[in-house]
């Protein structure tokens, strides 16, 4: 499993600002290494975000997305809310990850 990803939720006037880091190494597939062997692709390939059980993101994701990609998007929503971030990469790896709104 992937490092942990680094999340945060902030409320202001019923809008929950939201910030992840994913930890990943997002391999295109066209890159070589220092023998001149292609570096088999790997990358995230699904995104899914839910606040208090119900989605409020969902994004599927190709090679061209950079290595360690930054996501910021807002919601409606309310302090307390419990967010869960989950991904699936394209060699079936997941990881899930949760925090409360501040």
């Amino acid at each position: 499993m992937a490092d942990p990803m680094r999340l945060r939720a902030t409320e202001k006037d019923g809008v929950v600002d939201v910030k992840i880091l994913m930890r990943h190494d997002m391999e295109t597939g066209l890159r070589k290494d220092a023998n001149g062997k292609v570096i088999p692709a790997w990358f995230i390939t699904l995104l899914n975000i839910q606040a208090q059980g119900k989605d409020v993101f969902n994004a599927q994701f190709g090679s061209a997305v950079s290595k360690d990609p930054f996501l910021n998007f807002k919601y409606k929503g309310a302090k307390g809310d419990r967010l869960v971030v989950s991904w699936v990469d394209s060699k079936g790896d997941k990881r899930t990850d949760e925090l409360l709104v501040s």
